[in-house]
């Protein structure tokens, strides 16, 4: 399934292909100084109760995302 969705929806054990990264400035530039760029695979770890962080894979380092980080990251092949 090609159905583009924001990285923020995806569930714990999911994996995704970024599309896109609607970030800007430095958080960008964090984002792929991290590994996290178009055409990459992300794997959901864990999602806070609230649904206000998020601990993704990137290749084999972990990050933690606030809810409008993981709102700029849009993906696909969601499975």
């Amino acid at each position: 399934m090609n159905t583009m969705t924001l990285l923020s929806a995806c569930t714990k054990g999911g994996i995704a292909t970024v599309v896109k990264i609607n970030a800007k400035g430095p958080l960008k530039q964090r984002l792929i100084s991290f590994g996290l760029m178009k055409g990459c695979d992300v794997k959901m770890l864990e999602c806070a109760l609230n649904n206000t962080t998020y601990e993704i894979k990137v290749g084999n380092m972990n990050i933690a995302l606030r809810r409008e980080e993981a709102e700029l990251i849009e993906v696909c092949n969601v499975r």
